[in-house]
């Protein structure tokens, strides 16, 4: 019996989604834009917060040596900073070292690097110096671009995390506030136009609805179709995002890659495989979320408690 029940109220609702076609499509594609929006900023937070943890966990200033810099001269300038009073460490990180840590961070996209390869190596020696105090950071930023070997200058540019950091946690703010708007705004329409799509159903059937009432049917069971309905409109949609998702941020992050290599910049981002299961679990609560919601109220008028 209950299995007839069940196969019944989900019959009833894909039927549904058929008598009504054009507002069914007009409800899929509202929700996909939603989820599309929602998916696109979510992802970027997502990515932000990635390189902010990568970022404290290397917290250090990066100093990148000039490209005409020989082994020896790459070994003084170290051995200048390692002098300074602050500095905890100072690491030589060679040009195959950087090169390394870019075939690692973009290892799903090999073709990319392997352009760098050899005598193709764009990526410049740097010396990595951990601080014993971050609240250094600029005094001793200052001392080592001041290092010069026989009134030579060899220092070309630093890289501080700390700086980054608060570009990163500003961007970071914005982006969530943001998504949290366009969130709300989109879900109040994409309820909105599921509740009039269902509601068109519901009035279509309007007969037949008290007919059921009239020989005992109760409010859940005439309801659960409709509510089925929504739930079909708002997994069919999150399926379908999670395609258009799929395929924007495999080319978007090769794209991004490829630019970060060029640059000579090292930061990683969250391949789709890292992210895929968190975006795909707020999807389905979403659609399922949004679906019922537009369903149950759409069904008030018709149904009195």
């Amino acid at each position: 019996m209950r299995y007839n029940i069940l196969t019944y109220h989900i019959g009833e609702g894909i039927r549904n989604l058929f008598k009504n076609k054009k507002s069914t499509i007009a409800s899929l594609c509202i929700m996909i834009a939603t989820m599309l929006m929602f998916g696109i900023f979510f992802m970027l937070g997502q990515n932000i917060n990635h390189i902010m943890e990568k970022i404290e966990a290397d917290q250090g200033i990066q100093v990148m040596i000039i490209s005409d810099a020989d082994e020896k001269e790459v070994q003084e300038v170290r051995d200048m900073i390692s002098t300074i009073d602050g500095v905890a460490s100072a690491t030589i990180h060679t040009k195959q070292d950087a090169l390394d840590d870019m075939r690692k961070r973009f290892s799903e996209f090999p073709e990319i690097i392997e352009t760098y390869e050899g005598e193709n190596n764009i990526f410049p020696d740097s010396v990595i110096v951990k601080l014993t105090d971050l609240g250094k950071s600029a005094e001793i930023q200052k001392q080592i671009d001041e290092i010069t070997i026989n009134g030579e200058k060899y220092v070309d540019t630093i890289l501080s995390s700390d700086k980054t950091m608060n570009a990163l946690i500003n961007i970071a703010n914005g982006i969530r506030i943001v998504t949290g708007v366009l969130l709300i705004l989109l879900i109040a329409i994409s309820i909105f136009i599921i509740s009039n799509t269902i509601k068109l159903t519901v009035h279509a059937r309007r007969k037949e609805i008290s007919i059921m009432k009239y020989i005992g049917a109760t409010n859940s069971f005439i309801r659960w179709p409709f509510i089925v309905e929504g739930i079909i409109i708002g997994l069919l949609a999150a399926g379908i995002t999670m395609l258009i998702i799929y395929g924007g941020y495999t080319v978007v992050i090769q794209e991004i890659a490829s630019a970060f290599a060029k640059i000579r910049m090292q930061v990683s981002l969250l391949s789709f495989n890292e992210i895929y299961k968190l975006i795909l679990i707020v999807y389905m609560i979403l659609g399922i979320g949004i679906g019922v919601l537009g369903s149950s109220i759409s069904m008030k008028k018709y149904l009195e408690v």
